[in-house]
């Protein structure tokens, strides 16, 4: 069957699906059951006599998440607990008259999980014993699990990307980065996200994609351990999300929150859950519109203005007692400016005579750079129940992200100190496919099979022209450098006495690029590029119970076929030992993986440089290939798990991946135009620890920190220009970073006027060492693996600060003997070695850069931010009002994400800013 054939017969599988999803969804009789990552525990309550016992209290506790339900049995004492995270749990049953009756039940599959109980005569009690044993997982795989009733308190730095924000804040081995891009364990950005079982493994910041709005979101459990033979892709974290259900919410429930805080930030969410027994339907509408969108290169802000809607819809629809069906659909759109530094601002270009001997100069304007993503999603599943111990499950699924970035109006305005273009783009990517598996529990084993099928398109449209009038310049004067004006070198001598040739310049002279010159009367450009990415994976694997021991033995296929083929056999596996006497859980677990490439840019990275235009654009490396690799990894984790009484739980594990084929990003200009590029492999060492306090007196703390090594080593095999990494020595790539760490802590205050509940309050501690910073100005001319350079005269080391505009050396906080830089006042250009300083970026002593062993860094920083909240305003039984408060980075702390980074440029972190929130609550 040929390509078209597959995808018209595709697209119309994907077609009748929706038809017969939407002839269930708007039929009375019609509507779905929890499935993907959630499970069920379903059970019978009788008396010592058999009896069914209708009435009863049926609570479901997980003491580390915060994960909280209750529900009350039936008329025939049954009872039903739908869309529960995959972990362990403490069920208590209460009844008025009978003893409280408890038992651990462990959901760890999409098979329900019976937990009948019986109830004693005796005295009731309403309190739930939380013990050791209850703290523990006994899993071989390290994971963070967090609740909705956590994250709702938690103060999130960015609420245009409050997902990234949870994950950096509560998990272990996570680097923070700007634009709400996180790095897992060393890897650039190499997570993916599985949604109620669909698997997304494409960009997630918000400068790629619009992000699952957190209003949606149930649960989330973060794995940072080895994967199991079910994920695959991009695997460094795998944040699995269960999102909010209406199943079983028998009275409407919702609400509505309106904030308004610094930079003019406004949001407005509502959300509405109402169901049945047999279903359900969550929605949730939001929409954000703040002045401070992106993070910006000043601290300052100016030119950032942006806004986002989001609309999600989930529907559970019990078909049948064996048979259910559950849909999402997801709709965002955000639009934001592309901040500006103040080299943007007045900007000088070519307004006339660019092709002549005099061209005039004047200013055109400020830059004013702009995007837009739309991002939609729509995913069924059909779940049938196939016996007491199997679960089959079906999702097809589409997925679709259209970005847009438009440049100033006037192109000329987009001229800036690192770029000489001006771009357009409409880019988009859509990922449609199917997973299935089948799950079957019994006894000591927990067996899945599954298989997913994806094909993305993706589609490249740019439009771009020259808009540095000395980068494409035929004509040198006396000192070598080029200079404005001029179509032709056999203009230079006749033109201008002092005039040159350009043959051989580091930036020579290319007629090629001359049409595309917009100073020199060029045009614009076009380059188009589409292509199909299609994966499938097959995987089988069992979770093994035994005594005291777990096995988790596994083994997943990939087979890649996009611009290149790859396929790769991966085993996966793990073992846990629980020693009882001590509550300690130890573990060692092992994952080889196939690790594809990042779709954003794929077609301009690897056919960039085969084009005689964008080749000396993207600044291509000669002998690089220009098709991207699928890498393999194989990654090790050892650690264990301990709980000390039942108000502590301490888990850790040591890292140690070894990626060949190791993916990296890198950009066109300052543009937002980033592409995937490869280096040869990377080593990735460290560790990654969590500690929890569930509930101590009304005191709830976790810790997270870690520290993972990012080393890379060259050469660049694939993918267009990089700037880093040529020197043949390994190198700290500009993720890598020594130490971070988050404290947590919640109290609720535990008094009570009347029926009102005394308000509760939380902090962040925020520590991070900082990134690596390649582009910091050092002196060590005679490193082999420095790239700082330097100049000596008369006996003296000088940094040279040329290269550096006056606003980019304010950037870095650069200090020389005393005189600090302003955005419109630089520093000389040569600063001696031991004089110049700086309290944002660390600057190596002169002649100790090593770009492994000591790369410049931003400067290490503490940020603090606070929350205090009440949950009950005026003590309501059914209508609640909420306020609550929030401040980020309270003491304003003046500090760097990044600088010059490679990837992404300057940004700094969010000023203190203050937000105060009102919501109604039925």
């Amino acid at each position: 069957m040929n390509t078209s054939i597959r995808r018209v017969a595709f697209a119309a599988f994907l077609t009748a699906s929706s038809v017969f999803l939407a002839q269930d969804l708007f039929a009375p009789s019609l509507l779905a059951q929890s499935a993907g990552n959630s499970g069920t525990i379903t059970g019978t309550v009788t008396d010592a006599t058999g009896a069914v016992v209708p009435g009863a209290s049926v609570s479901v506790v997980n003491a580390v998440s915060g994960l909280s339900r209750t529900t009350m049995t039936d008329a025939a004492g049954h009872f039903q607990l739908s869309n529960i995270p995959q972990n362990p749990y403490h069920l208590t049953v209460t009844l008025a008259g009978f003893a409280p009756y408890s038992q651990d039940v462990l959901v760890r599959s999409l098979v329900p999980v019976a937990a009948n109980a019986v109830l004693q005569v005796g005295t009731s009690s309403t309190v739930v014993n939380v013990d050791a044993g209850d703290l523990l997982e006994g899993d071989s795989t390290m994971h963070t699990d967090i609740d909705r009733d956590l994250f709702n308190k938690l103060p999130l730095e960015s609420a245009s990307s409050s997902l990234s924000s949870l994950v950096t804040l509560a998990s272990p081995g996570v680097a923070a980065d700007s634009n709400g891009l996180f790095h897992g364990l060393g890897d650039h950005a190499s997570n993916s996200f599985s949604i109620d079982g669909q698997p997304i493994t494409d960009q997630q910041s918000k400068v790629f994609s619009n992000q699952l709005p957190s209003n949606s979101v149930q649960s989330m459990e973060v794995i940072s351990g080895a994967p199991p033979a079910e994920y695959g892709g991009k695997t460094s974290l795998v944040i699995q999300v269960t999102t909010r259900s209406g199943l079983g919410v028998n009275k409407p429930t919702g609400s509505v929150t309106s904030s308004y805080g610094t930079f003019g930030s406004s949001t407005g969410a509502v959300d509405l859950s109402y169901g049945g027994p047999k279903w359900g339907n969550f929605i949730e509408i939001d929409g954000l519109d703040t002045g401070r969108f992106l993070d910006p290169a000043e601290f300052a802000v100016f030119h950032d203005k942006g806004n986002e809607q989001n609309l999600f819809d989930r529907v559970d629809r019990q078909l049948t007692d064996k048979d259910s069906v559950h849909l999402n659909f997801n709709l965002s759109r955000s639009w934001f400016q592309n901040p500006n530094s103040y080299d943007n601002l007045n900007v000088q270009n070519v307004v006339s005579g660019g092709a002549g001997n005099s061209p005039v100069f004047a200013a055109v304007g400020d830059t004013d750079q702009r995007s837009k993503i739309v991002t939609f999603n729509v995913a069924p599943t059909y779940t049938r129940i196939t016996g007491t111990d199997s679960v089959f499950n079906f999702g097809p699924f589409v997925r679709r992200d259209s970005y847009n970035y438009y440049p100033s109006g006037n192109p000329l305005a987009d001229l800036g100190p690192i770029q000489n273009e001006s771009i357009a783009q409409q880019r988009t990517l859509t990922n449609a496919g199917v997973h299935t598996d089948f799950s079957y529990v019994k006894g000591i084993h927990n067996i899945k099979v599954g298989a997913l099928y994806e094909h993305t398109f993706l589609n490249e449209n740019d439009e771009l022209g020259i808009v540095n009038a000395t980068f494409n310049a035929p004509c040198l004067d006396a000192n070598n450098a080029p200079i404005a004006g001029y179509t032709s070198t056999t203009q230079c001598q006749g033109a201008n006495p002092n005039a040159a040739d350009n043959p051989n310049a580091t930036n020579p002279f290319l007629p090629v690029l001359l049409p595309y010159d917009l100073t020199r009367g060029g045009s614009l450009f076009t380059y188009r590029g589409h292509t199909d990415v299609k994966e499938l994976a097959l995987y089988v694997q069992d979770q093994i119970k035994t005594g005291n021991w777990l096995f988790n033995v596994g083994i997943r296929g990939d087979l890649y076929n996009g611009l290149t083929k790859a396929s790769q056999a991966e085993p996966r596996l793990g073992v846990a030992y629980t020693v009882k006497q001590t509550n300690t859980v130890l573990r060692a677990s092992y994952a080889r993986t196939l690790e594809s490439p990042f779709n954003e840019n794929l077609i301009l990275s690897s056919q960039g440089c085969l084009n005689a235009v964008l080749s000396p654009l993207l600044l291509c490396t000669p002998g690089v290939s220009g098709t991207l690799q699928p890498g393999f990894r194989n990654e090790f984790h050892a650690g264990l798990q301990q709980a000390f009484g039942k108000n502590f739980v301490f888990s850790g594990d040591y890292i140690w991946k070894y990626t060949h084929n190791a993916f990296d990003f890198s950009t066109l200009g300052n543009t937002p135009i980033t592409f995937p590029i490869d280096w040869h492999n990377s080593k990735i060492p460290g560790f990654a620890l969590r500690a929890d306090v569930p509930n101590f007196h009304n005191l709830s703390v976790f810790v997270v920190m870690s520290s993972v090594a990012a080393r890379f080593f060259p050469q660049q095999v694939a993918g267009a220009g990089a700037t880093v990494g040529q020197s043949g020595y390994p190198f700290r790539i500009d993720h890598d970073e020594r130490f971070n760490q988050t404290t947590h802590g919640q109290y609720q205050i535990p008094m009570k006027f009347g029926k009102i509940q005394a308000p509760w309050f939380g902090l962040n501690w925020r520590y991070d060492s900082g990134l690596t910073a390649g582009s910091v100005p050092c002196f060590n001319p005679t490193g082999a693996n420095s790239p700082c350079g330097g100049v000596v005269q008369n006996g003296q080391d000088y940094i040279d600060l040329s290269k550096l505009t006056a606003d980019e050396q304010f950037q870095a906080g650069l200090t020389c003997a005393g005189v600090k830089a302003t955005p419109t006042a630089g520093l000389p250009n040569l600063c001696l070695a031991n004089e110049l300083t700086s309290q944002l970026v660390k600057i190596p002593a002169p002649g100790t850069e090593d770009d492994d062993k000591n790369p410049p860094r931003i400067a290490p920083r503490n940020l603090f931010d606070a929350s205090l909240g009440q949950d009950n305003l005026l003590g309501g039984d059914r209508y609640k009002w909420s306020l609550r408060l929030t401040a980020v980075n309270i003491t304003n702390k003046y500090a760097l994400y990044n600088f010059l980074s490679t990837f992404s440029g300057t940004h700094y972190v969010t000023p203190r800013s203050m937000t105060a929130e009102v919501g109604f609550h039925f």
